[in-house]
């Protein structure tokens, strides 16, 4: 188990140590990335999302929250509205598999069945981890990129990604101690790899093998023009990606009977 991960289930138990209320529900929606095949679309949804969450929370306005999601993201060129995009013509599917620990921080004093509040906005902010594992459709097959090392990466990327969640949303109480609501979160990341696209182009006789060569440049597929030369711009040149999830989610909440005489 990666370190990071250990340090985020000793942080949510000891956090919840004197907590007063325990919640579970799960979330579903979409997902969708910011990177180099959707470098200026941030609310592009690209897949479909479902999630489970357990969360403590504190005084009605502070919590913190243990969440696992998995979602799919996915991008081609094929489809862009910028012909340079189309004339790379690289596309990939990625499945994400998250677990994070956030704090939310609801804006009105909010729990439900006791507090006056039926509804509140909240925000949050945390830290998890990510496996990823970015594929190509090639001749009806999904083939998997990482090994392939398609920009002449000395070594394979890693399969998991270090993230910070930030986002808001808005519950509500339905009825009794049922809670629903609507999330929308961003996930900065320390990869530029969910798609498998950073840099440059490799020199393509220096790839791993044929599979490597055909996968790392697709724009001759089409016009049988390959416009991949070594040292030219593969990818955007950012940094890190991004993805999002939004959606909704269904909850319910175990009451302590100290919550009762709070005011």
């Amino acid at each position: 188990m990666p370190k990071f991960l250990t340090v985020i289930l000793f942080v949510f138990i000891s956090v919840s140590a004197n907590a007063q209320t325990w919640e579970i529900g799960g979330a579903i929606g979409g997902v969708g990335y910011i990177g180099d095949l959707n470098p200026s679309n941030p609310i592009k949804l690209s897949g479909g999302s479902v999630g489970m969450f357990l969360k403590r929370n504190f005084n009605g306005y502070i919590s913190a929250k243990l969440n696992f999601t998995y979602g799919q993201i996915s991008g081609a060129d094929s489809t862009s509205s910028s012909q340079q995009l189309r004339e790379r013509n690289l596309s990939f599917v990625d499945p994400l598999k998250e677990l994070s620990l956030m704090a939310e921080f609801n804006f009105m004093k909010y729990i439900p069945d006791v507090t006056e509040n039926k509804y509140t906005p909240y925000i949050f902010l945390g830290g998890g981890i990510t496996t990823y594992a970015p594929r190509a459709n090639y001749n009806g097959q999904l083939i998997s990129l990482r090994n392939l090392l398609t920009e002449g990466q000395a070594k394979p990327y890693k399969n998991y990604a270090i993230v910070i969640p930030y986002g808001a949303g808005f519950k509500y109480n339905i009825m009794g101690k049922w809670t629903v609501g609507a999330e929308l979160g961003y996930r900065y990341t320390n990869t530029d790899y969910l798609d498998d696209v950073s840099g440059v182009y490799a020199d393509k006789s220096k790839l791993p093998n044929q599979t490597s060569v055909i996968l790392s440049d697709r724009s001759g597929e089409r016009s049988g023009n390959y416009i991949g030369s070594p040292g030219s711009q593969r990818g955007d040149f950012k940094p890190h990606d991004i993805y999002m999830f939004a959606g909704f989610t269904i909850s319910y909440t175990f009451v302590t009977p100290r919550c009762y005489f709070e005011n």
